[in-house]
């Protein structure tokens, strides 16, 4: 049966030292070839300039930028740890002249309107305290014809996906932080709600067995 949704934070996360081991868990993401990044390209997010919501370290971004050309990439994370972390990354890519980070909340993109071709995010969509607005935000800022990518936890999860989860990350911050993320996260019916009331209007939303994958064009 499906648990209902358990609001889990809209602050992102602060506490520098649950920021390192979170951007420990990240990396090790990417060194397993476990990031998104080939499902962003896949939505034709491959050019331009695009802004990342809720970067956190700033793997994805990153990871997104090496396999792109002449591609600028905004972070906007309402946390000043994660963005202190992502800008130390950034340097280790070496792509300070391709890649900035703005302080601020995703309810309030500081960006001029239709200024960037596409937007994705990851895993931090159960946070974002009103989920419309972001989306009617990230249509303002969009370029006509930009197009966005989503991906999220979501609630319905098979435990044993979970549990497994768990068992793969280390900290105990993190593997409750986990479990909170997805008790917060939506179904894929409750985001195709989301998106009917939004400018958007809809989107195409695949489910996989970790989360959801969504994919819109203005």
């Amino acid at each position: 049966m499906k648990r209902n949704r358990v609001i889990e934070t809209t602050d992102g996360i602060q506490e520098e030292a649950t920021v390192e081991q979170y951007d420990a868990m990240q990396r090790g993401l990417r060194d397993r070839g476990l990031m998104e990044t080939k499902s962003i390209l896949k939505a034709g997010i491959s050019s331009g300039r695009v802004l990342e919501l809720g970067p956190g370290p700033g793997y994805l971004g990153l990871e997104w930028l090496k396999e792109t050309a002449d591609t600028y990439l905004i972070g906007v994370d309402i946390s000043p740890a994660m963005i202190a972390i992502a800008e130390r990354n950034r340097k280790d890519y070496g792509l300070q002249e391709r890649a900035e980070y703005l302080h601020a909340t995703v309810m309030d993109i500081p960006l001029k309107n239709e200024s960037v071709d596409a937007v994705f995010s990851n895993g931090s969509l159960h946070e974002w305290e009103n989920p419309g607005s972001v989306i009617d935000e990230m249509f303002r800022v969009l370029k006509p014809g930009g197009k966005i990518f989503i991906s999220d936890l979501k609630r319905t999860m098979n435990v044993l996906i979970l549990l497994f989860m768990k068992f793969m990350v280390k900290g105990k911050a993190i593997k409750r932080g986990l479990e909170t993320s997805v008790r917060a996260a939506y179904t894929a019916n409750e985001i195709a709600a989301v998106f009917s009331g939004t400018r958007f209007g809809a989107c195409s939303i695949k489910e996989t067995p970790f989360g959801i994958e969504i994919v819109g064009s203005k």
